[in-house]
């Protein structure tokens, strides 16, 4: 257990124990529980596995032939791995190496996709990633028909760094970390919004095709989230964290009905902006432990929670990861969130005239003793469209992060694989 999984064990220990009393009788009512119908197989993070972690997914649709439709995951040191609709891998993608010896080396730990992205004379479906190790995208072109697998790599080699200046501050990782992708509709353009490690920062990157068919990407424009909140009671609360780093956002995903970017910062809260990142982030739910105050310990390397002063709230627990959107085609739906803290989804009202209010939640769980379900889940994936027989009704890819292997000695990640049609019955 890593030493932030012991200050938010402890801090919603803290949370619990003030706040039981206050929590209305309704919300304690136990969530819907589903159950997955498919598992990757168990990845590890070790040199024998590589160092693959399974963090964040995104789902493909083969429009030719839904049955072949295809889901493409970030597994971190790992690089890419592709599965088809019975989880079964496809295709494994290795980052890119350490440039020098003393350097990092690839990590890739978001991925989203683009549709239609033009690749010099043509357009093509790809699929970007966010390389924590180099600070850079990422781009792979998905081609089901291609030999050796569906993504070829097309990132145009002069693509530049996302946050750094120079290696040295590579080497620092405040590099590119969460990620989610965007086309204005009323403009056709497409970026991806790329947060920043240990940092409130989040990046908005014309993604443009070049002469060649390589992707390449300039930044428009920066954000800066809020690292430190004024309280009802007067106070200033910033959560806590080893020195020197600050509340990092993971989670995205953009409605492209309305332009609008959810953005998880993981021990705060979901907010809401515009996707060009222009106007003012509004924030829509805090976590449980928001205001609660903590120390860090140097000695121990972890975070001592104090009293809780009731500021929280009441549906997610930190740290908020994963973002995804439940589209409904009459423009209703839901953006899900992951709430790791509690290992639970809270569903949010996708339209704004409702205020983006919570309708409810559930939690994946286990369909027998050997397919587990999701706990402290990192990533997550939503397609409301038919996927041929497997998932005639859209399906939810949800990481887990705490796979059970085959082998108990080892800790292991993977994903599950959600009918849709249980989450909308649960959500209805």
């Amino acid at each position: 257990m890593t030493d932030r999984a012991r200050w938010l064990l402890a801090t919603a220990g803290a949370v619990l124990a003030a706040t039981a009393v206050a929590v209305p009788a309704h919300a304690s009512a136990p969530l819907p529980a589903l159950t997955p119908k498919a598992e990757t197989p168990p990845l590890h993070d070790d040199e024998a596995g590589g160092n693959s972690d399974a963090d964040d997914p995104a789902i493909w649709r083969n429009d030719a032939d839904p049955d072949r439709s295809l889901v493409v995951a970030a597994v971190k040191e790992g690089g890419l791995r592709v599965y088809d609709l019975d989880a079964r891998p496809v295709q494994s993608v290795a980052p890119p190496p350490a440039p020098g010896p003393d350097d990092a080396p690839g990590r890739f730990n978001n991925v989203d996709l683009v549709h239609g992205l033009r690749l010099g004379a043509s357009r093509a479906d790809v699929a970007v990633t966010s390389d924590r190790g180099h600070d850079r995208l990422r781009i792979y072109r998905i081609d089901p028909a291609r030999p050796g697998g569906p993504l070829a790599d097309v990132t145009d080699p002069a693509a530049p760094r996302v946050f750094s200046a120079d290696q040295d501050e590579v080497n620092e990782q405040a590099t590119a970390y969460g990620l989610a992708t965007w086309t204005d509709r009323a403009t056709g353009r497409s970026y991806a919004l790329v947060s920043r490690r240990n940092r409130t920062a989040v990046a908005l990157l014309e993604l443009t095709g070049t002469a060649t068919g390589s992707v390449t990407y300039r930044k428009v424009r920066t954000l800066e989230l809020p690292s430190a909140f004024r309280l009802p009671n007067g106070a200033t609360w910033t959560p806590c964290a080893e020195p020197g780093e600050l509340p990092q956002v993971e989670g995205m995903v953009v409605d492209p009905a309305n332009g609008m970017l959810y953005a998880g910062q993981e021990d705060v809260g979901v907010w809401r902006v515009r996707a060009d990142l222009t106007g003012t982030p509004k924030l829509l739910d805090r976590v449980r432990e928001f205001g609660v105050p903590g120390e860090y310990d140097e000695e121990t390397g972890e975070c001592v929670p104090g009293p809780d002063p009731g500021y929280g709230g009441k549906r997610l627990s930190a740290d908020v990861e994963g973002l995804t959107l439940l589209t409904e085609p009459d423009g209703d739906g839901h953006v899900l969130v992951s709430s790791q803290g509690d290992d639970t989804f809270a569903a949010y009202d996708r339209e704004l005239d409702e205020g983006n209010e919570y309708e409810g939640g559930f939690r994946v769980t286990a369909a027998s003793t050997t397919l587990d379900g999701s706990e402290e889940c990192d990533g997550a994936a939503a397609l409301n469209k038919p996927l041929g027989r497997r998932y005639p009704h859209g399906l939810l890819v949800v990481q887990d992060g705490r796979e059970t292997p085959a082998d108990p000695a080892r800790e292991a990640t993977g994903f599950k694989f959600v009918d849709l049609a249980k989450v909308r019955k649960a959500l209805d």
